[in-house]
């Protein structure tokens, strides 16, 4: 055998020596999750609220004001703009006419 012959031996068996060690790495078990790791369980907003609120009166309010900004701010927080906290409202508010000349 000649010298050559010998190198790319050893080379080929370093080769597949990573290999089996890449294949075993990406195969291992994960570590099971420790409790830090889960998620807390966020604690209702206001936002929440008032959007239970709105639900439960049901499509004859769907023309409330304070739902539809209720809603908007709703859709504002799903596609990741800051929503705004919104105070509770017992009842729907009429729209105050100002006259302005």
């Amino acid at each position: 055998m000649e010298r050559s012959d010998i190198l790319r031996a050893v080379a080929m068996v370093i080769l597949m020596a990573v290999f089996v060690a890449t294949l075993s790495y990406i195969h291992r078990s994960p570590a099971p999750r420790t409790l830090s790791d889960v998620p807390a369980v966020s604690t209702p907003d206001d936002l929440s609220v008032e959007l239970r609120r709105c639900r439960a009166l049901g499509p004859q309010d769907a023309e409330d004001p304070h739902c539809q900004a209720v809603w908007e701010e709703n859709r504002a927080r799903f596609f990741g703009r800051p929503a705004r906290p919104l105070l509770p409202q017992a009842a729907s508010a009429t729209p105050s006419t100002t006259n302005v000349k």
